[in-house]
């Protein structure tokens, strides 16, 4: 009878003892999962305008009255980007006017004249050709007239501004350039071994500069690559709506192909001594002990890690906390009831 009642008393004690270990951390739980993660080839390059247009002035010498857009102004095809002053051109319009008028009522006279054979053909030709050149001459001047307005060739975003206002203009000079339609491109340097698995329609993910992402598809490819640097050159079309600029130089990710991948949040992935670890619970309690789990990490992407080596898929892991944990360690688990029925779906999924 001494014997049995020291037995129940050692197996409370053993209980209690069991019930009192201390857990060094509480922590939170994840289960690897599987997701379809894109393969990509990474390169870096420049964003550019798509096309630029250059616009200038078309009339020389006279000055500029008016400029309405600034750098960053969008504008559509036909917008009046500027205007130049129309007075003294107006005034030469109606001189020449006037000489047209002179030389159709003198063509008019040489022909009644010649009708009457007062005068030679000879001549007669020579006030037609008169008449002739001073039309040529207004409608010349007339065209200048409609080119005092500076007009948006296409839709776009007025990227340079060298307009002055009062500055006399020459013929050709820039005064806007234009980003049309307001695209950019990535141009992104490859090698020929990554040339070889891009192609036109492909999905780019850029990284800019400030932190942010661009998404981009590729447009064309160049048929030729650098002599000096054996780099070829990928132009792919960035979609509207992101932080890009020209300018820019940013770092891009071609999809090239779509594959699953077994991923877990980076905060549960630990390195220690150069090799990497996992914290794995060995047991379906509230206070369970931990072990470091040994796993081969490949592709990242924003917070989560892929797995390709060291899990099956069904271990349930520590998330948050996992930095602070040792082998051997005891934890607490935020959510004790989740955690136990993981782990009870885990063992009746194992054979």
């Amino acid at each position: 009878m001494f014997a049995l009642a020291w037995h129940v008393l050692s197996e409370s004690a053993s209980v209690a003892s069991s019930d009192q270990r201390t857990a060094t951390l509480t922590v939170t739980t994840v289960t690897p999962h599987e997701a379809l993660w894109p393969v990509t080839l990474t390169a870096s390059g420049s964003i550019a305008p798509w096309q630029e247009a250059s616009i200038g002035a078309q009339v020389g010498g006279y000055q500029l009255v008016e400029v309405r857009v600034d750098v960053g102004d969008h504008v559509r095809r036909g917008d009046v980007l500027a205007r130049v002053d129309s007075a003294l051109l107006r005034a030469e319009e109606a001189q020449l006017l006037a000489n047209h008028e002179q030389a159709i009522a003198d063509e008019r006279r040489a022909l009644a004249l010649q009708r009457e054979g007062a005068i030679s053909d000879q001549e007669v030709l020579q006030f037609i050709t008169a008449a002739k050149v001073s039309a040529a001459l207004l409608e010349s001047k007339r065209l200048q007239l409609r080119y005092t307005d500076v007009i948006a060739p296409d839709d776009g975003v007025i990227s340079a501004r060298s307009a002055t206002l009062g500055a006399v203009t020459a013929i050709g000079e820039e005064l806007f350039r234009l980003i049309r339609r307001g695209r950019l491109e990535w141009r992104g340097e490859l090698t020929a071994a990554q040339l070889a698995n891009v192609s036109q329609g492909q999905r780019v993910e850029l990284e800019l500069p400030d932190g942010s992402r661009a998404a981009a598809i590729v447009r064309e490819i160049a048929p030729t690559l650098d002599e000096r640097s054996r780099l070829g050159v990928v132009y792919a079309d960035i979609e509207t709506g992101s932080h890009a600029r020209a300018g820019m130089y940013a770092n891009g990710h071609v999809v090239v192909a779509k594959t699953p991948a077994m991923i877990v949040p980076a905060e549960a992935v630990v390195i220690r001594d150069g090799r990497t670890y996992v914290v794995k619970l060995t047991e379906a309690s509230a206070m369970p002990i931990v072990t470091l789990q040994p796993v081969t990490v490949a592709r990242r992407r924003n917070d989560a890690v892929e797995i390709v080596e060291g899990l099956s898929g069904d271990e349930l892991l520590v998330q948050a906390g996992a930095g602070f944990l040792s082998d051997g360690d005891i934890v607490r688990l935020a959510d004790a009831r989740t955690s136990e029925l993981a782990f009870t779906d885990r063992e009746r999924r194992v054979p």
